[in-house]
Parts: structure tokens; sequence; C-alpha cells
């Protein structure tokens, strides 16, 4: 019988979520990859269960998290009701988002009052939960229209079905239109969700600023760029890597040359704050204060902690930090 350590709060960072009640962990687990159908199931109860003694709070999924699509749910489902009844339910953020393809027909992708809701529900009897706390849009709908999504998602919040709407890969001006019509609707959104790494700064030159204006939380995505800020891959791709994989999204091409050289140069600068590559690119995420948590994901117990040890150092000097820049801006 799974027992939570009773420290778990003392050495985590809670940051708060824009202008809002919540707080998140510095440091978020996402269930993207490592906790599906083709995954160990034993092994992502591990991780889940160390995430929770370290003092993470929040578990980010989606409707098609897997693979199979579904099934990343369906296991975490399946811990939730083994490790974390009663109370300890009340101790956690879970979250869930609809916006890609789940099921056949033309009702099964992006945007509309009636994906959204039904996705939702689907999740709900996966995770045997009566709600989420947190429930995104996944994507932007370029077909429907922006008023209907945000409905539905006020509409979950009303329904009680969740407790929180937020966006995720919405561009600048979109996604401060999305926060404006939620706010009309009396349900605000809680925080955003962009791809953001050293390898992927879209959001630098607009986005956080609309977050931090309009009191939105922010929590980056594949902050890793999918493994590729560690020291996985500094001498070659490894059999058992996300890049070996063939159900991954992230390919050998994705390694060209010049990139390889960037890792490698970043690398030198965390040897010398005495950081890994990994710990170093969530610390240079988190040294935003609009930066309200990193979303990274786990294979191991071991990768966790590794992750978790970049809160043991956040701060960056000025020099550091051009020269990270310099490292960061060459093509």
């Amino acid at each position: 019988m799974y027992q939570p350590a009773s420290d778990r709060y003392q050495n985590m960072q809670y940051r708060r979520s824009g202008h809002s009640g919540i707080v998140l962990p510095a440091v978020s687990l996402g269930l993207w990859h490592n906790f599906g159908s083709v995954d160990v199931f034993e092994n992502g109860r591990k991780i889940i269960q160390h995430a929770f003694d370290c003092g993470i709070t929040h578990f980010d999924l989606a409707n098609n998290y897997g693979p199979i699509p579904g099934s990343a749910e369906e296991n975490f489902g399946r811990i939730l009701k083994a490790d974390f009844t009663g109370r300890l339910r009340d101790e956690l953020i879970i979250s869930t988002k609809a916006g890609y393809t789940m099921w056949e027909g033309p009702y099964n992708d992006w945007g509309s009052r009636k994906y959204l809701l039904v996705s939702l529900d689907q999740s709900l009897k996966r995770m045997g939960l009566d709600y989420v706390d947190i429930f995104y849009h996944h994507r932007p709908d370029p077909h429907t229209p922006l008023i209907e999504t945000m409905r539905a998602l006020a509409h979950a919040v009303h329904s009680g079905k969740a407790l929180y709407a937020a966006i995720s890969n919405y561009p600048a001006e979109l996604a401060r239109e999305a926060i404006r019509i939620l706010n009309d609707l009396g349900t605000p959104c809680l925080i955003h969700q962009p791809k953001y790494s050293m390898f992927e700064r879209w959001v630098e030159p607009d986005l956080l600023n609309v977050l931090h204006e309009t009191g939105v939380g922010c929590i980056p995505f594949s902050p890793l760029a999918q493994g590729m800020l560690t020291n996985k891959y500094l001498h070659g791709i490894p059999a058992d890597s996300r890049m070996a994989k063939p159900h991954g999204f992230l390919h050998a091409s994705d390694l060209s040359e010049d990139k390889m050289a960037k890792i490698r140069d970043l690398n030198e600068i965390a040897k010398r704050r005495n950081q890994s590559l990994a710990q170093m690119a969530l610390a240079w995420l988190l040294k935003d204060p609009r930066v309200t948590s990193v979303l990274i994901g786990a294979s191991s117990v071991e990768q966790l902690d590794d992750n978790l040890a970049c809160l043991n150092n956040l701060h960056f000097q000025t020099e550091e930090l051009s020269h990270i820049k310099s490292i960061l801006d060459r093509p």
C-alpha cells in the first residue's frame, strides 16, 4: 500500500498562476509519453508516486495521450484508484485537454462544443473522476468560432466537471481574445500551455507579455525539447531513447549538426554551473517570473530526480545569460 512521504511539501517551490488563487509546483509532471499502453505500467506508477513524494501536485494529461490515445488517462485512473483515494485526491491538480483527433466521424477533433464536452466526459470516465481541476482547449480551431469554444470551456466549469478553464498553443492575439471572452463568461482563464524551450522561443516577443498583462499563468510543455536539451544525445542516439522509438514525435532528422553544436556548447555552460544540461534548461525557463511551472516528462525515477534538482540553482549571472543567448541566436 502506497504511503506518501510525510515531508512531501518541504522542498518543492510553488508559484501562483497569474492572478488566480491556485499555486502550482515549479515542476509539474506531464503524461504525454511513458504512461501509455505501450509502456510498463508499474514504472509509470513508481514515477507518479515518487513525483508526489517530492511535492509535485500537478499531473497533466490530454485525451489523446498514449499511445494508444486515451491509454495514459486510463492508466492514470488505475493509479488514482490504487494510490490516491480519499483526501489525497484533494491534494492533486489534475488537468486534461481536448483538441486533437480521438474517434471516427466529423465530431472527433478541434474545438466544437460537441467535441469538447463529449471528450471531457470520456476523459472523466477513463480516469474515474467526477471532475478535473483544469480543462484545456488543446489547440486553436481555424473553423469553429472562438466564442463557441470558449463557451464550451465555460460550460465545463459551470457544470462542475472542471474547476478551471485553460488554453494551449494559442498565439498571442488569439490568446488575448480567448482570455477576454472567458472573463466575460465568468470563467477566467487560469493558465496557458505553450511549447517553450531554449530551442522553441516563439512565446517571447508577445505571448508572455499578454499573459502577464491579463493575469494568466504560463506552463511551458516540452521544456527540454523532447530530450534534446539533456545529456542523452551528446554522444549519439541511444537505442532506448525517445528518438529511437517508432511511435514518438522526435526523429533523427531533428538533430542537425548545428543543433548538436549548440547542445554541446550549452552543456559546457551547465557544467560550469554544476548542473546537468536538463537542469540548466529548466532553470533558464523558471528564471522568468511569468512562468508558473515547467511541465516535464520522465521515463524513470532517476530522470525525475535529475530534473527536480534544477530547483537548487535558478539564478543566472548576466554573462551566463548573454553567452546562452549568443548560442541560441546562432543559425
